[in-house]
């Protein structure tokens, strides 16, 4: 009888895997759970206030660009397609914001969070201006 036979094995997961990003972070909260989340900002929104994560944070860009600064990096625009990743803890997130004012940004994000801290932590503008040698230089 046609079709009764073993169905022959794929190979296809042989080519399938990418790799779109590879980090070594600097440390993963004890006990940490994993959270993903979408991110959506309509054009031209900011994006979220400083902030900081209770652990390291790996993102993917699904649409749009994102004007992307962590503290001690040069802000820098992320585009769709491409990846990118925070070390989370003590390091202030100051940008996220949707860079275009023309399209959508859609983001996705899987941050190790630390059990018990909330997984965003707003920075107010005291402990910014504390910090503030440790913002790289911005564009003029």
């Amino acid at each position: 009888m046609p079709g009764t036979g073993p169905k022959p094995r794929s190979t296809a997961w042989q080519t399938a895997l990418t790799v779109l990003q590879e980090a070594e972070p600097p440390f993963i909260p004890a006990g940490a759970h994993a959270m993903t989340v979408v991110i959506e900002y309509p054009p031209g929104d900011p994006g979220t206030p400083p902030h900081r994560h209770s652990g390291p944070a790996f993102g993917y860009i699904l649409e749009g660009e994102m004007l992307l600064e962590i503290e001690g990096e040069p802000e820098r625009v992320v585009r769709a397609g491409e990846t990118f990743w925070e070390p989370g803890g003590d390091v202030i997130h100051y940008q996220d914001g949707n860079h275009r004012d023309d399209v959508p940004l859609r983001f996705i994000v899987t941050m190790l969070c630390e059990p018990g801290q909330p997984m965003l932590t707003l920075v107010d503008d005291e402990e910014l201006a504390r910090r503030g040698d440790r913002r790289a230089p911005r564009p003029s």
